[in-house]
């Protein structure tokens, strides 16, 4: 009984807090001009960025998530959703599984002129961690890279420059992962 309330408790909460979008709500016709406008952000990080690299990288990071949508019967909003996979009502569909999912499809184009690194925010708090992938041109840092977050909005990519995401605060993968091999927790929490 204690588990159904504390479940009642955390949906009540998160629909509250969760994002407003549901999934699939953006216009499907939307998705050309998209995959056109990512396609140009990521040329634009730096001469070196093949153009064909940039669009086949922008086409998958738009239109995969939505397949993967579709194979995992999302159908609410990211944290409700959440609430459904840790609830075993899904099967997949947490934010570190869309950047695994989303990581390994675009590993598959072995690029030459573009690199993917791994973030993670909110680390220090378990229960609002949030994963997800950072495309860079070659040399490029995380910092520099562009977000491809396919869990914010339940499989309609959220992209931006990383500083541009105000929303998180984005600390490299292998950085979070020492620090709590280390510590057991992150510096300053």
């Amino acid at each position: 009984m204690k588990h159904l309330i504390l479940l009642i408790k955390l949906s009540l909460l998160m629909l509250v807090t969760a994002c407003g979008v549901q999934p699939g709500s953006k216009d499907p016709a939307d998705f050309k001009a998209e995959i056109m406008a990512l396609t140009q952000e990521i040329m634009a990080m730096d001469v070196s960025v093949d153009p064909q690299e940039a669009a086949r990288a922008a086409r998958i990071s738009v239109e995969y998530p939505l397949q993967l949508r579709r194979d995992w019967n999302v159908t609410d909003p990211a944290i409700i959703h959440n609430t459904k996979v840790n609830a075993g009502l899904r099967d997949m569909g947490l934010c570190y599984q869309w950047a695994d999912a989303l990581q390994a499809r675009l590993a598959q184009e072995n690029f030459q002129t573009l690199i993917m690194h791994r973030a993670i925010a909110n680390a220090d708090n378990i229960r609002l961690e949030h994963s997800t992938v950072i495309l860079g041109a070659v040399g490029e840092t995380l910092q520099e890279g562009i977000i491809l977050d396919p869990w914010r909005y339940g499989g309609t990519l959220f992209w931006a420059p990383l500083p541009e995401d105000t929303r998180y605060e984005w600390i490299d993968r292998q950085e979070v992962f020492e620090y709590k091999r280390l510590n057991g927790r992150l510096p300053g929490a």
